[in-house]
């Protein structure tokens, strides 16, 4: 699932490229693919896209104001936009010269600009669970997928207020994972993020003393780094496939690049855990799940 980092650089190289761009039509395509239905997707053609940000891990397409329909609910005109994207696990969005055929299976949301191009939410595979919704724009931050988001993981919350939220008896791995506590970080960062802090993915947050915490406080700057890397990597059109700066995540097997020691993992059925015995164990290798239902 693309995380902070590539969707901030999706979203910076999205926005330089859109911004003023006007909007010719907008369709939705699937059943799931579009979770709003006031104001309907019609309402932007003509319209003009002002910018492209990003919230946590979620795109925000942001269109100057528009004149909403006297159908729509309030009857109201003159209303900026915003377009929130959750890509799920395996959704891209993209800018292309050309339109999507007919036959082009991975497309869901389509935005049209006057200018040929065209602003697509794609998705791959089959399960579908990528989606958009079209929201008046002061109404962004009352949605539930952004109302009940955590601070930010980069820029890095007070340690303060990081130190409050990860004080729960729950695994770091997981917690870290859960956008309610903060938002941003998922299934690969977190491998990256654990390690720079040498904690255990398995302790509790609430077990952390003060020096532990100010350490995972500190390796958030990882995300920042990405982002920083990517600025310098990635072109005008952001790939499919990111060229991930990751040091230990899916790396089971190989040398720690800290202290050489054998990098190990523990799988899930969607994920895996990978991790240093040596630096963030104390030396134990921790039983696989495919192996054993119990974890200690």
């Amino acid at each position: 699932m693309p995380e902070l980092p590539e969707v901030e650089i999706t979203a910076r190289r999205l926005g330089a490229s859109l911004a003023g761009a006007e909007v010719e039509s907008a369709q939705a395509r699937g059943m799931v693919a579009l979770k709003s239905v006031d104001p309907p997707l019609g309402v932007l053609a003509g319209g003009t896209i002002s910018t492209v940000r990003r919230i946590g891990k979620m795109p925000v397409v942001e269109f100057d104001p528009v004149e909403l329909s006297e159908a729509t609910d309030g009857g109201s005109s003159g209303e900026p936009l915003s377009m929130l994207v959750h890509l799920m696990s395996a959704g891209r969005l993209q800018v292309f010269d050309k339109r999507a055929s007919l036959r082009d299976r991975t497309a869901r949301v389509l935005v049209r600009l006057a200018d040929g191009r065209e602003l697509r939410l794609r998705e791959f595979g089959t399960k579908q669970r990528a989606w958009a919704k079209l929201l008046r724009a002061a109404e962004l931050d009352g949605d539930e997928m952004v109302a009940t988001l955590g601070p930010e993981a980069w820029p890095a919350p007070p340690a303060e207020e990081l130190a409050r939220r990860i004080d729960q008896p729950r695994h770091l791995h997981p917690m870290l994972r859960d956008q309610r506590v903060i938002a941003g970080i998922g299934r690969s960062w977190v491998d990256e993020i654990l390690w720079e802090a040498c904690l255990s993915p398995f302790k509790q947050g609430s077990e952390l003393d003060d020096e532990e915490v100010d350490r995972l406080h500190a390796a958030l700057h990882v995300l920042g780094d990405a982002v920083d890397r990517y600025e310098r990597v990635i072109g005008e059109q952001v790939p499919d496939k990111l060229p991930m700066p990751l040091q230990v995540h899916r790396r089971q097997g190989e040398p720690c690049p800290r202290c050489g020691a054998t990098l190990a993992a523990v799988h899930f059925a969607e994920h895996l855990t990978t991790y240093c015995p040596e630096e963030q164990t104390g030396g134990r290798v921790l039983k696989d799940r495919r192996l054993s239902r119990l974890l200690k």
